[in-house]
């Protein structure tokens, strides 16, 4: 049997020390939700929010193909504690599973150089026009497949008002490129940065970056980053962020 967590002190021990904002945004109520094999007597647990399911304590196979009812999608992220957690998702989804390498990013507040940011900025040339997210533009991000993601962990634009927090690039009135939040913690936010195909490697998502560090710094909020590929890590350095570890997460297409 699996129960929805609506207290998370009885599981919180078992994710550890895990530096994973997703996570404590679960653990926190904030957003997400949370599962685990037992009400009183936790062995495993697991965090779902977004594309992404974490999975801590000891390997449990019911969890881990258990798909919550509101659970729509068929794509999932999910990233085990431990080697025997990862054998028991491979061996739970088969075919469906393929393992990538995602890279963690350090959590350091105080290394970002304020005046490189802000120059960064006003670099960006004047054809382009850089805005913060109001309710219009969080309508467009989700309005295009490319963009979706920069608002998509917000179902309305009054709960991206209250926890969110974004910044995005206009050409001729469309939106080419975005920083935003993809979660939201206590403390900060996760980061998600996209830019339309045809516009990469301007420089457009660098800028969009450096806003959005420098609004979350204004307002004590950390702007957490990890990394999909090694072209994120680069972004990530350029702006000020050092690269961690490397960690491996779990596809899982046609869950």
């Amino acid at each position: 049997m699996i129960y929805e967590v609506t207290n998370s002190k009885n599981i919180s021990a078992l994710f550890g020390k895990w530096e994973e904002t997703l996570i404590w945004s679960c653990l926190q109520g904030i957003m997400g939700k949370l599962y685990t094999d037992d009400w009183d007597n936790s062995t495993a647990t697991m965090a779902i929010l977004g594309d992404f399911t974490f999975f801590a304590g000891k390997p449990n196979m019911e969890l881990i193909s258990y798909k919550p009812d509101w659970c729509q999608q068929d794509f999932m992220i999910m990233v085990p504690q431990n080697e025997d957690w990862q054998n028991a998702i491979i061996n739970c989804y088969g075919s469906k599973a393929k393992i990538v390498s995602r890279y963690a990013i350090r959590k350091e507040p105080d290394i970002f150089d304020k005046e490189k940011l802000e120059e960064a900025i006003s670099a960006l040339p004047k054809e382009y026009k850089l805005c913060m997210i109001d309710e219009q533009l969080y309508q467009m991000c989700k309005a295009e497949t490319w963009s979706a993601d920069l608002v998509s962990q917000f179902p309305n634009y009054e709960m991206y008002r209250k926890l969110g927090l974004g910044a995005v690039i206009c050409r001729n009135n469309v939106i080419v490129s975005g920083a935003s939040s993809y979660t939201r913690y206590q403390e900060g936010i996760e980061i998600e940065i996209d830019t339309k195909e045809e516009y990469r490697r301007k420089g457009l998502a660098y800028v969009c970056g450096a806003k959005l560090i420098l609004e979350c710094l204004q307002r004590n909020l950390y702007p957490s980053w990890d990394a999909q590929n090694k072209f994120s890590v680069s972004l990530a350095e350029k702006l000020g962020y050092h690269y961690s570890h490397t960690y491996t997460a779990i596809e899982i297409r046609g869950y």
